[in-house]
């Protein structure tokens, strides 16, 4: 598991207030309270020139990707995958092993070069920031930890290599319950610990971006549920997350915004609530014979499901008024959630395996 700059934290250059050869800025951020004490609020990053200046203010996507390709052995892995990303957003990235997840993850974060295209977070690409944990938090597969030391002693050296204060180590052990386990070796650490460990890292430099790939490996209901409040958060004070995962229930919960990849492009991309939308509702009642029966005189379609349920092609504002003039109390009226696994099947379900770097 990588954690934190994929080349390796890099000891920033002395900061310069006039742009000069050599002068590489870090991502701009505005101070303001936070809820875990780091006096961090994310903010809008301005693009970038050459030369460290501003583009005139402008803000530019927190991340943008045009026209990503990768080749394995004259093999198309990846083919013009592009997309943008604004803070405050929650994006999840979403495909079967060896859609290219991955390997496009890798390319923005500088670890595989592009076969073509390119990507930037802040309009410079990742790797060409001064420090790069300090533009986005990194946590990728691999195993770039010493498990012979222990996880504070692993946080104090990238904290000591990033230009990081010291005390913010303990904060971030705290923000991912971690600190109880701090003082033991990385080698006893179970792979949930790792996980932890690994989004420790990524968040030391309080990046206004994160880049997470299967965060939520390995942990248990708990520490899921955990990861899920944190990351919320952290895109409420205005931070942009971008998590490739494989546990479509959870990203329901957490994501607001959906990419979807299969045989290396983008199959969809768009807001959850908007992909997801079935137009059903779940219905269950004290009579469900009666139920089915004032639906198909009202002709409204419906399902019967497995558990009994009724999978009803109507919204609760309709089919609850129709159930009162008959008398029929309701035991569930709720929204159909299950659209999401449904939207991922159905584009990917076809999908062959192609990412030559296996996922």
């Amino acid at each position: 598991m990588a954690c934190g700059s994929p080349r390796g934290p890099r000891p920033p250059p002395a900061p310069c207030s006039v742009p000069a050869p050599g002068c590489v800025p870090t991502p701009p951020r505005r101070r303001s309270p936070s809820p875990h004490g780091t006096g961090e609020r994310h903010e809008p990053l301005q693009e970038s020139r050459d030369n460290g200046s501003t583009s005139g203010g402008r803000v530019v996507p927190v991340l943008s990707a045009h026209g990503l390709g990768k080749q394995y052995e004259g093999r198309q892995v990846v083919s013009d995958v592009s997309f943008v990303l604004r803070e405050g957003t929650v994006t999840a990235f979403l495909g079967p092993n060896g859609a290219g997840k991955s390997t496009t993850l890798r390319m923005i974060t500088g670890l595989t070069e592009p076969s073509a295209g390119m990507a930037t977070i802040a309009g410079r690409p990742y790797v060409r920031w001064a420090n790069p944990s300090h533009a986005a938090g990194v946590l990728l597969d691999g195993a770039a930890v010493r498990p012979g030391l222990s996880g504070r002693k692993h946080l104090q050296i990238a904290a000591l290599q990033s230009g990081v204060a010291r005390s913010r180590v303990d904060t971030v052990l705290e923000m991912v319950d971690l600190a109880s386990a701090a003082g033991r070796r990385i080698s006893k650490y179970s792979l949930g610990m790792r996980q932890r460990l690994g989004l420790a890292h990524a968040l030391l430099a309080d990046p206004p971006m994160l880049i997470l790939d299967e965060p939520i490996n390995g942990l248990d209901p708990g520490g899921i549920r955990s990861v899920r409040l944190l990351l919320r958060e952290y895109a409420q004070r205005g931070g942009t997350v971008l998590l490739s995962s494989h546990v479509l229930s959870e990203v329901d919960q957490t994501a607001d915004r959906v990419l979807v990849i299969g045989g290396g492009r983008i199959l969809a991309d768009g807001p959850l609530t908007e992909l997801t939308r079935s137009g059903r509702t779940l219905v269950r009642a004290t009579d469900m014979r009666h139920l089915m029966r004032v639906l198909e005189r009202d002709r409204i379609r419906y399902e019967q499901r497995s558990d009994g349920r009724l999978a009803v092609y109507a919204t609760p504002e309709r089919i609850s008024p129709l159930a009162q003039a008959e008398g029929l109390p309701l035991t569930e009226l709720a929204s159909d959630n299950s659209a999401l696994e449904e939207l991922f099947f159905k584009l990917t379900g076809p999908q062959q395996t192609q990412d030559g770097a296996g996922r």
